[in-house]
């Protein structure tokens, strides 16, 4: 089932991601159809926290934020790196801006509040970012994922399946796409 067929979908890259937070929603957004574009602030191959390690396809200078329809960020210490890079930053804040669906998990909306985007966002993360989300306006509530708005958020590995169901249904109910048909 092609859910996502014709779908741009970005996932975000750096030093040190959290390997499952990027492979799994990378294969189940390629599963839906969905054509993914690692991005990242080099073109070069990053290695994760546990070894695996992922090439950038394109930079953050080389596209523009309306060439893609979903913004996935995954956490690691990935989030707290690529944050450094203002170029990163401002892209993900035009992105978050234009109302398409995002996704963050874990450590991941670190790069959210670099951008300035979560006042008034209700949303999970890993725990040790929960007072960094609260001084960026957000309100963090501890459950395995929260929806607000276009904003998908979960806070650890475990909580991917879970969280990618309720992101893919976000995704076509913003980008409007034909609801796939349940048996």
């Amino acid at each position: 089932m092609a859910r996502l067929k014709g779908v741009r979908v970005a996932v975000v890259a750096g030093p040190e991601f959290e390997d499952l937070e990027l492979f799994y929603p990378y294969y189940r957004f390629v599963e839906e159809g969905a054509e993914v574009k690692v991005i990242g602030p080099e073109r070069k191959a990053y290695a994760g926290k546990h070894g695996l390690t992922v090439n950038v396809d394109v930079t953050f200078d080389e596209v523009k934020p309306e060439e893609f329809d979903v913004l996935f960020i995954p956490g690691g210490w990935m989030p707290d790196r690529v944050r450094r890079d203002r170029r990163a930053v401002e892209w993900i804040r035009q992105f978050f801006l234009s109302g398409k669906p995002v996704g963050a998990i874990c450590h991941g909306p670190q790069l959210l509040i670099s951008a300035r985007v979560l006042t008034g966002y209700r949303l999970t993360a890993v725990s040790a970012i929960k007072d960094d989300l609260e001084y960026a306006g957000a309100l963090y509530v501890d459950e395995p994922v929260v929806r607000d708005r276009n904003l998908v958020t979960s806070r650890v590995p475990p909580d991917l399946p879970m969280m990618m169901p309720v992101l893919i249904s976000a995704i076509e109910e913003l980008l409007r796409l034909p609801r796939a048909k349940t048996v």
